[in-house]
């Protein structure tokens, strides 16, 4: 299937323009991708794909998810030996990415004063190569470039941000965001939107953009769309079916582009993702854990094509604040009630480095 980035840019600005120039695209349901709405700095600097990254000062064990977990059954693709305890944190080698999803609850001004908080946070991050923010919660422009810039580049690592626009029903407005660092993927810039939503079947609208790995040729590097979401837990039922419309049309607009990855805080469990988790093939990655800070709900997660996205090495987890920074609950709820979950990727576009995937069997329902 086409992966070049150039491909997909051409398509944006040609082919209708929606991504970029805000002209209309063609009727794909009540959801549909939307232009504008975001702010970015400029383009990632040029880099490498580091095969071992700098890591933080964590303990040098590879420690587990613990405690409680449901004993519920799953799919057999991801009970293998690293998802049944699903490793609190990510493994650093190999040629592969990082994909993670935070809610940094009512991430703002509050915690924006608090250095300890701030720094606890910039050390997460650098763990992962891209991380999906929700609930950004702040009229502060800079928040985010205040945040790379002071905490988490500040190690000399190099990363960058798009930020969505404010949305939300109420006076209460949340932002999304993507951080990811620079030297290990690209992001294309002109693939950012925010989905429209004429209906309001959703509280805050999705937030998509298109990456590519670094390091591989481009021709062989994986390429991908993520869609940052973050449901009004009021109306998990409504707005998981509308997600199920935002994943067909995003998918359906990508260009050929395959590789749709939907993450972020669902609000339920892998078992009542409505009609998102009844599309042919899409599988909710994270199973028989719990994702919050209290450790009694499984509330995020990352849910992708499984036929199509075979780079999914199988390896992902949920990060344990709490235990991998050594602090105590009410410590660990400061810096947020949910926990980071991610997932591992080859930065391949097949699960084997060197060879391109040919998966044009793999195709979506409809």
């Amino acid at each position: 299937m086409p992966r070049s980035f150039t491909l997909m840019l051409l398509a944006a600005m040609f082919g209708g323009g929606w991504f970029y120039f805000g002209g209309e695209m063609p009727n794909l349901g009540s959801l549909s991708p939307t232009s504008g709405g975001y702010s970015q700095q400029g383009a990632p600097q040029q880099g490498y794909y580091p095969q071992n990254p700098p890591q933080a000062n964590y303990p040098p064990q590879d420690q587990h998810y613990a405690g409680g977990a449901p004993t519920t059954q799953y799919p057999a693709q991801y009970a293998s030996q690293s998802t049944a305890k699903a490793a609190s944190r990510p493994l650093q080698n190999g040629p592969t990415i990082r994909i993670a999803s935070f809610n940094i609850q009512v991430f703002g001004d509050s915690k924006a004063s608090k250095p300890y908080i701030m720094q606890t946070l910039a050390a997460i991050v650098r763990n992962f190569h891209i991380v999906a923010i929700q609930e950004i919660r702040t009229k502060d422009e800079y928040l985010i470039d205040n945040f790379l810039r002071q905490y988490v580049n500040a190690s000399g690592r190099q990363y960058d941000r798009v930020v969505g626009p404010r949305l939300g029903r109420s006076n209460s407005k949340e932002q999304y965001a993507f951080l990811f660092d620079t030297q290990a993927v690209e992001l294309n810039r002109q693939s950012v939107y925010t989905v429209h939503d004429p209906q309001d079947m959703l509280h805050r609208e999705p937030l998509v953009a298109m990456f590519r790995a670094r390091g591989p040729r481009p021709e062989e590097a994986f390429t991908f769309v993520l869609i940052n979401s973050h449901t009004d837990p009021d109306e998990t039922d409504e707005e998981l079916d509308a997600l199920g419309q935002v994943y067909r049309a995003v998918r359906q607009s990508a260009g050929g582009e395959d590789d749709v990855i939907l993450l972020g805080d669902l609000n339920v469990d892998d078992r009542h993702l409505g009609l998102l988790g009844q599309i042919p093939g899409v599988r909710p990655v994270v199973t028989g854990v719990f994702t919050n800070t209290r450790q009694n709900k499984l509330y995020d997660n990352i849910v992708l094509h499984a036929s199509s996205t075979a780079e999914f090495t199988g390896r992902w987890g949920v990060y344990d604040v709490q235990r991998l920074h050594n602090l105590t609950m009410d410590q660990a709820l400061q810096v947020s009630d949910h926990l980071p979950i991610w997932a591992e990727f080859s930065a391949y576009e097949s699960a084997v480095p060197g060879r391109v995937a040919n998966r044009g069997e793999a195709v979506l329902q409809q």
